[in-house]
């Protein structure tokens, strides 16, 4: 058997369209969603990122805003960044790009952002929305954690039944594992899942009974073919860098061992399955609060 190839860049592309269509409806109305982004130093991974998201919005017709500061910046400086981006007019929901410098308290800058312009869908406000189960379209602000979600659009996407399913999430971190884990379980989604760690008995036995595996772990080739059920979804998300190209370039390696295709029904690669699906996602979130923001002020106008 070689596994289908759940394919995150041409899904991401088929998002981006939609969404350039949305933003052509608000900008009739004289709307213009915009993504700011806060980069502190010049860690090239994140610069990267940044860099992409801009390309991204700029695909679908939205604006990007892009503050930066220097690896010296200290909290009261980061802070008053994000209390500019959260006051911006032109800012319709932001990202402070991760890691910060070592000194920096990055939770106490996170938890600044307006839950409003979240853009990540990580805000404590946000996640604890999520856990109450309130619809993310019509709470004021509940946007959905990107990679969860891009995760969950990908299996939508290719035909991947959920209702039912018995899925095992590697990894219990915040970006992936737990909300994953609320979103799967979700009235609609109605999976059964099982959230495994690097304290699990038998983690391969856990894995094996699952019709759909997430790999989150960050530990390279971690989920072996014989762990999979034959003709399971396995999506790939996890990266580590193992090394450097003669080029000098970051080698990567994904979560799980690339001979699980040969068992696997559904494989995303690792570049190109989730991690489009997470920049898609988060344009998405972007769109979303400007549509959520245009209701408002349509209701508003109404009730004046």
């Amino acid at each position: 058997m070689t596994a289908r190839i759940l394919n995150g860049i041409e899904t991401a592309a088929e998002i981006k369209s939609e969404l350039r269509t949305r933003v052509a409806r608000l900008a009739e109305r004289g709307i213009v969603p915009g993504l700011g982004t806060l980069l502190v130093g010049d860690d090239a991974a994140s610069r990267s990122y940044v860099t992409g998201k801009h390309r991204d919005c700029a695909e679908v017709g939205a604006a990007s805003i892009s503050v930066e500061l220097p690896s010296t910046a200290d909290l009261a400086e980061i802070a008053d960044a994000v209390r500019g981006l959260n006051e911006d007019p032109a800012v319709t929901a932001f990202i402070v790009q991760l890691p910060l410098p070592a000194r920096v308290d990055e939770n106490a800058i996170l938890e600044l952002i307006d839950p409003s312009k979240d853009a990540d869908g990580l805000h404590p406000v946000n996640l604890g929305r999520l856990v109450l189960g309130v619809d993310p379209l019509t709470a004021p602000a509940a946007p959905l954690p990107c990679t969860p979600a891009g995760i969950v659009e990908l299996l939508d996407r290719h035909g991947v039944e959920l209702r039912g399913a018995r899925v095992a999430v590697v990894g219990r971190g915040i970006t992936v594992g737990r909300p994953l884990g609320l979103l799967l379980t979700r009235r609609g989604a109605d999976a059964t899942v099982t959230l495994t760690h690097s304290r699990t008995p038998d983690l391969a036995a856990e894995i094996r009974r699952a019709d759909i595996v997430i790999a989150a772990a960050g530990a390279p080739h971690l989920v072996k073919p014989d762990w999979i059920k034959p003709g399971a979804a396995v999506l790939d998300v996890g990266v580590t860098r193992v090394g450097t190209t003669a080029s000098g370039r970051a080698k990567l390696a994904g979560d799980v061992d690339p001979a699980v295709a040969e068992v696997a029904g559904w494989l995303s690669p690792n570049p190109g399955g989730v991690g489009p699906m997470t920049r898609a996602l988060l344009v998405s979130n972007v769109v979303e609060a400007a549509e959520r923001n245009a209701a408002l002020l349509v209701e508003a106008t109404v009730g004046a």
